[in-house]
């Protein structure tokens, strides 16, 4: 990072770079606000841990999620978005300029911020869970997908990213499990009738995750106990991995208490706007959206946030 890609004064600081973050970024460049946007690690979002976007508009064959970032960070760059590969350590948001303060103790000073934080993966909370992470246990399929090549792994969750992950999973272990605690899936329908019709995958319905089988630093997981919500039952399954698809965690915990959040820990924005209770900053993506979580949607709300922003800054003029 050259310190010369700082301004004294920057109009607006963007933090976060999946397609809320870069999306922000391209509107408020083409309007001329000069954004610099910090990346933070790792940088891209959760995109860069998908294979196919089948779904985002102007992509008719598919994209592959880290192209899909490459693309909208070049179509950002083109526009004049500064970037820095760093994270936020500190932010004081509640004053006038906002200052955000990043690794190195360096301190931007900005009048306006767009929050595009994202967040991350959500795990079960088991002792042996975390003790067998990367031993085994993961949240990203994608990832760690072609280490467990011809085994037998299980996926946890029922909507579409669990769906997801099960099917790139066939590409390379021998069989694969959804465990859901339901006895129905929340996935689409087109996701649900390709798991469903699947050769590969087979199904755990109405249970849960009791406890993992496996040593850390020795073999690793071996299996997972599994619980009847109906019946009470345990069971064991044999399985080498275990791929967690049960949501996700916003990323707030460093400014939470200076911007509203809800219940669940998300950005409580005004009305259909994207501003939140302190003036001058605004949210986008997954970190104010419980609900929908696609890249589209993260993308529009970047968009709103620009776009609130630059009107901020025009009726807050100095």
């Amino acid at each position: 990072m050259a310190d010369n890609t700082i301004r004294e004064l920057e109009n607006v600081v963007i933090v976060g770079s999946g397609p809320a973050g870069l999306t922000a970024a391209i509107y408020a460049a083409r309007a001329g606000l000069e954004p610099l946007l910090i990346e933070g690690f790792p940088s891209g979002g959760q995109l860069m841990e998908t294979t196919d976007v089948e779904n985002f508009p102007g992509y008719p064959e598919g994209v592959l999620g880290p192209q899909l970032i490459e693309d909208l960070k070049n179509q950002a760059t083109r526009f004049g978005t500064r970037f820095i590969f760093e994270n936020v350590e500190r932010f004081d948001l509640t004053g006038d300029p906002k200052i955000l303060t990043i690794t190195g103790d360096v301190a931007i000073r900005t009048r306006a911020v767009i929050l595009a934080t994202g967040a991350t993966a959500r795990y079960l909370g088991l002792d042996n869970e975390a003790k067998l992470k990367g031993q085994g246990v993961s949240a990203c399929a994608v990832c760690d997908g072609f280490f467990f090549r011809d085994q037998d792994v299980a996926v946890i969750g029922g909507g579409d990213s669990a769906l997801e992950d099960a099917l790139f999973l066939t590409h390379h272990a021998r069989t694969v499990t959804i465990v859901h605690r339901r006895d129905s899936l929340r996935a689409s329908r087109i996701m649900q009738e390709r798991a469903l019709n699947h050769p590969k995958i087979r199904f755990e319905w109405a249970s849960v995750v009791a406890d993992l089988v496996g040593e850390p630093d020795k073999d690793g997981l071996e299996g997972i106990t599994l619980k009847n919500l109906k019946t009470g039952a345990l069971k064991t399954i044999a399985v080498t991995g275990m791929f967690v698809a049960i949501g996700h965690i916003p990323a707030t915990n460093l400014f939470k208490d200076q911007v509203t959040l809800d219940e669940k820990g998300f950005i409580d924005t005004v009305g259909k706007t994207s501003s939140t209770n302190v003036p001058g900053v605004f949210a986008a993506g997954d970190v104010m959206d419980p609900l929908y979580k696609q890249a589209i949607t993260a993308a529009g709300s970047g968009c709103k946030a620009a776009l609130d922003t630059e009107k901020w800054l025009i009726e807050h003029q100095s």
